[in-house]
């Protein structure tokens, strides 16, 4: 079994349905875990790795940053969509020099690169900041990918490893935008099965695992939690089958 899936574990579910976690199937193709958070949610149990996140800038002092330095979690992402919080390649690439870059060499850590969204400011700024820290890289080259055409993923995918070869991919955000069931669980199956057989894919995040979305950009067609807390089909799908299928 190909093991690539990460399960995205809203830090509301920590919050309000801890009991969901005991429902998710630990034994199939889910790899890792994430809350986009540093902190690790107790309830996982260690039943899966975790990937703590410098989401932003205010991770970077006091509790925040004192539990990415004790984490034992070998993976670690720095900074979400950084070109939409203001924040300019320049200034994450000091902030990686001078700060972030000796969870490396210190601590032995294995860093994600900012994942930025695929448009074109997003595509800009990860490129300026690799080659702002080419002396020093990430481990891996992450991205963000919404949509409603896999093909159009896949050939994104396929150009960013193109540009950026000596990194493999995590695709730590990613969905259909479709508010047609078919057309989700279709474009779900076909990029899932292709990242499974990918070799410069090494995780893929279907967003997300949540009761209720911050906003309406993902389709309500596309959630992988009801508002119980329950899992819903495409969610089974996704944790079970593999490879997926329709």
């Amino acid at each position: 079994m190909v093991k690539k899936r990460v399960l995205l574990w809203d830090y509301t579910n920590t919050r309000d349905v801890k009991w969901a976690m005991d429902k998710i199937n630990f034994k199939g193709p889910l790899h890792s875990c994430s809350n986009w958070n540093t902190w690790y949610p107790d309830e996982l149990k260690h039943r899966l790795p975790f990937r703590p996140m410098i989401h932003g800038k205010n991770n970077l002092t006091g509790g925040e940053w004192q539990n990415i330095l004790k984490t034992n979690e070998e993976v670690i992402h720095f900074f979400n969509e950084p070109e939409r919080a203001g924040i300019s390649p320049e200034e994450a690439a000091k902030i990686w020099n001078d700060q972030v870059l000796a969870l490396r060499t210190s601590h032995h850590k294995r860093l994600v690169s900012p994942s930025c969204a695929s448009d074109p400011a997003g595509i800009a700024w990860i490129k300026k900041w690799m080659n702002l820290v080419a002396k020093n890289p990430p481990d891996y080259l992450g991205l963000h990918w919404y949509g409603t055409k896999g093909d159009e993923m896949i050939r994104y995918l396929e150009s960013m490893h193109k540009e950026h070869p000596h990194q493999p991919i995590i695709v730590s955000e990613w969905a259909s935008t479709s508010r047609s069931y078919p057309d989700v669980l279709g474009l779900t199956v076909q990029l899932a099965n292709w990242m499974d057989s990918t070799p410069w894919v090494a995780e893929y995040a279907l967003f997300g695992c949540m009761r209720q979305m911050a906003d309406d950009f993902v389709s309500p067609e596309a959630q992988l939690m009801n508002k119980d807390g329950s899992f819903t089909d495409l969610m089974w799908k996704y944790m079970s089958d593999q490879p997926m299928h329709i």
